[in-house]
This record gives structure tokens, sequence and C-alpha cells, in this order.
């Protein structure tokens, strides 16, 4: 486990000043990545932005894109989402029946995959993509909304994932996604989490640039 990173959500995010705001992310050092949720409204409830702008934005910041792709059948989607800034494209486990080939295919853009966990889905989803899986995201909220509350069994089910990938040697980045602000921050980073997904709680927050120099300071870096 390296360094732990936060992947801001701009789900909640004001859409008319995203160049400030990824301005404003770039000044802070605990900030590795800016998470894009991806929504169909079929596989969730509710709609949010495609890949036009994703694209429009790429090349705008330094900040790599961690696309979480929360669709019904990810793989008719995923090349719309390749862009010079992408590092992850995360698919659902019970988004498909063939995670292996969607997995597969986001990787032959040599873009990293990601697998994501409900919280009803037990870490076994995954026992044979764990060999070429990138990325292991715990989702700590039912997915589809902004400003959900934490679900605390999300904490065992990080435990149970860092276990496997110690226990078998692999090198994905465990990621969770929901819920989290600096309330429970450190108990996810405890429980093995290197990617952290905070969305509403910075985006939302009274004064967001104040709220990330917080986690700077947790996290161990120094806002510029």
């Amino acid at each position: 486990m390296g360094t732990v990173k936060l992947s801001p959500s701009i789900l909640n995010a004001d859409f008319a000043g995203l160049g400030e705001t990824f301005r404003m992310f770039e000044r802070h050092p605990s900030v590795g990545y800016i998470h894009f949720d991806v929504m169909d409204g079929d596989f969730v409830p509710n709609i949010s932005f495609g890949a036009p702008v994703v694209k429009s934005l790429a090349g705008k910041t330094k900040l790599p894109f961690d696309v979480h792709l929360m669709v019904s059948d990810p793989i008719r989607y995923i090349e719309g989402y390749v862009t010079d800034n992408t590092e992850f494209i995360v698919a659902h486990a019970e988004s498909t029946v063939h995670l292996d080939r969607t997995l597969r295919h986001i990787k032959s853009f040599g873009i990293k995959c990601g697998a994501a966990l409900n919280p009803a889905t037990p870490p076994e989803a995954l026992d044979y993509v764990f060999d070429i899986v990138d990325q292991v995201l715990v989702m700590s909220v039912n997915p589809g909304f902004g400003g959900q509350g934490f679900i605390t069994s999300s904490i065992e089910k990080l435990r149970e994932l860092s276990g496997i990938r110690e226990e078998r040697g692999l090198g994905f980045k465990l990621a969770i996604d929901g819920g989290v602000d600096l309330s429970n921050i450190n108990e996810v980073i405890s429980a093995g989490a290197d990617i952290v997904v905070v969305g509403s709680a910075i985006t939302l927050a009274y004064d967001p640039d104040a709220e990330l120099c917080a986690y700077d300071e947790l996290l161990g870096g120094k806002s510029l």
C-alpha cells in the first residue's frame, strides 16, 4: 500500500465553475485524482454526465481521471471515457454478466481497470478477476445519489479485501466511495483504503478550500 490519496467526486460540484474547482484540487497534495460518477438512470436511479462532458474536461487539469461507471452493460460505454487524463475506468460487478470481458476491454485501451462492489455484494464476487483488476472500489453507500450516510459494514469489507490482497501478493488499489468525511477517513485508511472518494463533504462545504487543507494536514501534505 502506498500513499493514500483523495479522489474528490464532482457529482455535486458547481458545473459552471469546474475550471476553478479543478485549480483548487491541484493546490492540494492530498488530491490524487478527480472522480467522475457516471449514471445512466437504469443501473442507478439517477442520471449524471456522459462521455462528451468528460472528454471536454480532458486537458483542463493535470490530475488524472477516476471514472466510475454506474451503468448497465458498461462495455458499451468504455471507449467514450478514454481520454489522455483517464487513469482508471471502474465498472460494477453487478452491472454485467461478463465482468472479465469488460475489465479486459478497459485494459485494451491502455487504461487501468477497476471493479466496484455494492454494499450487499461480497468480495468473493471478484474471486476470478483479482489477478487482472487494478482497483477495487467498495461502495459505502447505495449508489445513485450524493450526500448519503456511511454504511459501517464497508469497513469490514475493506479489511477483508486488504487481507486478500496481502495473502495473494496482489497490487490492486483499494478504494472506498460514499459518506466519507473527516469524521471517518482515519478508520477507512486503517482498514486498507488507498484511494478515498470524498464528494459533498468537500464540494458542498462552506469553504471547500479550507476543508481540503484539513485533509492535506491529515494525510501529511502541505497545501500550495
